[in-house]
């Protein structure tokens, strides 16, 4: 009667539950991820970056107020004249020698604009733009991830459930063992040591049932994680553990656009662009700058009046001609960076073959296990039910029988295993090609 309550209470319960599919639970992950979340702050810095760029080929205007008050004869001098309020009175040589406190209002406004810079502004946007898009792979990479998460945590707390209903259909199974075996210890045709060892073996069971029940609890807290949801909340889990229909290509199909679908693959070679680039800044150090100057300057002894003003433009270059092998150097660092990048793209291409590679050789696996387990299965079934007739009858031991019904468990524990793995393996497959994504048919 206490297991018939316990069962219509989580019956209850159940009712009350939402409901959430694999594709659901992936769509509300991705709404909810802090990992997508920051990722998508880096790529729009990185946007904010290209701008910022792109500002060396616009000119830069500065407007600055100044106020200085002095009797050092050269400031009052130099003032008067930007004043315009010079005279001949200023002449004198004691008033040249001994003036007095002046007070000077400046206000300056400089405008500069790059007329040539060897190209630096064009590679530091041509840079910025590589490193938004390698921004991007990194947010796709981080979708990518999320989903594989959430896909694995899934079928992880469905395989828990099901693990959960074949322990108490095996306790259950037990239990009938249990009353005949007594019924029978009644009649005379069994022992008590008969009807001890499938109380050992019912024991067994629950045991495991109990630790079934707390991997249950603790995979959906992982999957309530994954998603972005409370520890604490209480789904159904709607998208069955069934084996999933895949037409299994060849292992080419899936290796060949692998390298440019997989964000890892496009990060390393536009490491490698922007490697480049850096190489061709560098040498550029050599070449000369010419930068275009101007300037509207305003001196006042008041603040508002009695003022002077003057404008001035200038053309300048600079060339560095020494600066004690310092870019030389960096010649030398970026072509080394160059080197880096390049071995690091063909160890990336690697990894993301061996990727694929290790996942259909999972997916196969996990295709011919379901279908060896699933004529295991049958066959437990059907070894289970004759032993128990023939243990009613009296023709068989509770030996016989313990040992079929522990192989039913172990095989629909293997098949439940298989079927969780299958799933997850094409969810991995699609994930080490770069293809993996909230509308993929591997979520169905």
């Amino acid at each position: 009667m206490k297991k018939l309550a316990f069962i219509f209470a989580l019956a209850v319960i159940a009712q009350g539950q939402d409901t959430i599919s694999l594709k659901e639970a992936v769509r509300q992950s991705m709404a909810r991820s802090k990992v997508i979340e920051a990722s998508s702050a880096a790529h729009d810095a990185a946007s904010a970056r290209i701008t910022a760029a792109k500002a060396g080929l616009l000119p830069t205007v500065n407007y600055s107020e100044s106020w200085t008050r002095s009797d050092n004869p050269v400031f009052v001098f130099s003032s008067l004249l930007t004043q315009r309020q010079f005279s001949e009175s200023n002449f004198d040589v004691e008033s040249l020698n001994q003036p007095g406190f002046l007070n000077n209002f400046q206000s300056l406004v400089t405008v500069d604009q790059s007329l040539y810079d060897a190209g630096k502004t064009k590679r530091a946007v041509r840079t910025a733009k590589l490193r938004e898009d390698l921004s991007g792979e990194d947010r796709r990479r981080s979708q990518l991830e999320v989903i594989a998460q959430v896909v694995r945590f899934y079928w992880d707390a469905q395989l828990e459930a099901e693990e959960v209903g074949v322990t108490s259909q095996a306790m259950r199974s037990a239990e009938a063992d249990l009353e005949r075996s007594e019924a029978r210890r009644t009649s005379g045709m069994a022992t008590d040591a008969d009807v001890l060892s499938i109380r050992v073996h019912l024991a067994g069971v629950r045991e495991e049932q109990i630790r079934r029940s707390a991997d249950l609890e603790v995979a959906r807290d992982a999957m309530n994680d994954a998603i972005g949801l409370p520890l604490d909340s209480v789904h159904s889990l709607t998208t069955p553990l069934t084996p999933l229909p895949v037409a299994q290509s060849e292992l080419t199909g899936y290796e060949r656009n692998a390298v440019d679908r997989r964000p890892e693959g496009r990060q390393a070679h536009l490491a490698s662009e922007i490697a480049g680039v850096q190489v061709e800044d560098a040498h550029s150090n050599y070449l000369p700058q010419i930068t275009l100057h101007g300037a509207f300057e305003s001196d006042r002894q008041r603040f508002a009046y009695r003022s002077g003003e003057n404008w001035l433009v200038s053309i300048g270059l600079r060339w560095n001609l020494f600066n004690g092998g310092a870019d030389k150097a960096k010649i030398a660092e970026s072509e080394a960076t160059t080197r880096r990048t390049a071995a690091e793209q063909a160890r990336a291409e690697s990894g993301i073959r061996l990727q694929v590679r290790q996942a259909w050789a999972n997916l196969k696996a996990a295709q011919q296990r379901i279908q060896s387990a699933q004529a295991s299965v049958a066959e437990a079934q059907e070894s289970l039910r004759i032993s128990q007739n023939r243990f009613a009858a009296g023709l068989s031991t509770v030996t016989d029988l313990l040992r079929t019904e522990t192989a039913l468990l172990e095989t629909q524990t293997r098949y439940l295993a298989a079927v969780h793995d299958q799933r997850i393996a094409a969810a991995m497959l699609e994930f080490a090609t770069g293809t993996l994504s909230p509308d993929s048919e591997v979520l169905n």
